[in-house]
């Protein structure tokens, strides 16, 4: 399910020149356009929305917990909802440190998700507990964390994760190959033109984002996610320099 309410708007945030651009936060203005904006630069966001669902349905199992770490306006929620109704004592706990976003987001799993318990936190997910989960969703969020704090962080989803539970880490990616990089890049600037993006909007807020954003290799993902203990992992979709990683659990052991 991807996420549409009658507080949606459409983005024209920086449509119009802007004297000072300071760095990108998820403030009050973004929160209000997101659904938009996220649609119109993401490629494959729509698709990975609704794969997420569909791999609860496999994955969610009876009495565990499920996490969405920086679920923003909770559209991965929606998407696994419908997928587990069936499945007894299943828990939904979204994680948001962005008031202007947790605020989207509680009104719209207040508004569609009444048949299973979900737990909404406002803070940084470098304070949340995982524990007895069958799913944990990181869907473009690690990203904006200080690489310092990223192996902690997926230590702790890893450690929290029953045996057969499953991580979805979905991320913009950092290409080292001379020619494949700076073609990605520009495919991603191509399809936000084609979303209606002029060369204005796509050139401030990539200078918002340069010093908020810092993104890696598909090999650093995957060698954090050996390191934190993960036997599993695989890159399951890619659209330009865009894509998501499953990550298994299969082992019982935490130590």
């Amino acid at each position: 399910m991807v996420l549409s309410s009658k507080n949606d708007q459409p983005d024209h945030l920086f449509a119009a020149p802007i004297a000072k651009l300071g760095d990108w936060a998820f403030d009050e203005q973004v929160a209000a356009v997101f659904p938009n904006m996220i649609t119109r630069s993401i490629p494959g966001y729509t698709n990975i929305i609704t794969m997420i669902g569909m791999l609860s349905k496999r994955f969610v199992k009876p009495h565990t917990q499920i996490y969405d770490l920086g679920c923003s306006h909770g559209a991965a929620c929606l998407s696994i909802y419908p997928n587990i109704l069936d499945i007894p004592g299943c828990k939904i706990i979204a994680v948001e440190e962005s008031p202007a976003m947790i605020k989207y987001c509680r009104e719209n799993l207040m508004a569609h998700c009444d048949q299973i318990p979900v737990e909404i936190i406002e803070d940084d997910i470098l304070n949340i507990t995982i524990d007895n989960a069958s799913m944990v969703i990181l869907n473009f969020t690690l990203q904006f964390l200080d690489p310092g704090h990223r192996q902690n962080v997926l230590n702790r989803i890893y450690q929290g994760l029953n045996p057969g539970g499953i991580l979805v880490l979905s991320e913009k990616f950092h290409f080292e190959d001379p020619d494949i990089g700076p073609l990605l890049f520009d495919m991603h600037h191509d399809f936000k033109r084609a979303n209606g993006y002029s060369d204005l909007e796509i050139s401030q807020k990539n200078t918002m984002l340069k010093n908020v954003m810092r993104v890696d290799s598909v090999k650093t993902h995957q060698n954090r996610l050996r390191q934190a203990g993960f036997e599993h992992m695989d890159l399951w979709f890619q659209c330009f320099n865009f894509g998501s990683l499953l990550a298994l659990k299969t082992s019982s052991s935490n130590d």
